[in-house]
This record gives structure tokens, sequence and C-alpha cells, in this order.
């Protein structure tokens, strides 16, 4: 299995959902990804992936 690197674009599900984010930052079992922009907070939305729940889409 690949492990992303920053700046790179991966795949993953949340409660049944798909998103798609970059990679911010790389832990030791996990990534950090920004995947998105709350309009309502004006802050980005930002979650933690384990490395075994991502797909590489767009590599650096």
């Amino acid at each position: 299995m690949a492990t992303a690197k920053v700046g790179d674009i991966i795949s993953f599900k949340r409660e049944g959902n798909s998103f798609e984010g970059e990679v911010s930052a790389i832990r030791e079992n996990s990534v950090i990804v920004q995947y998105g922009f709350s309009k309502d907070k004006g802050e980005p939305l930002i979650t933690i992936v384990n490395h075994k729940n991502y797909k590489i889409k767009n590599s650096k």
C-alpha cells in the first residue's frame, strides 16, 4: 500500500459518503486532509483518515 504525501489528492468515505481532499500532514498511522470549506464558519473542513482507509487519486 502506498502512503500519500503532502499535497496529494485522496479519496475516502465518511458516513457512507465519498469525499476527495488534499493531504496537509502525515502521521504514523494516518493523514490529515482538507476536503472543503465551511461557508457558515469561514474555515476549512479537516479530518483525519487512517492509511488503510483512502486511495490516492493524484500524486505530486
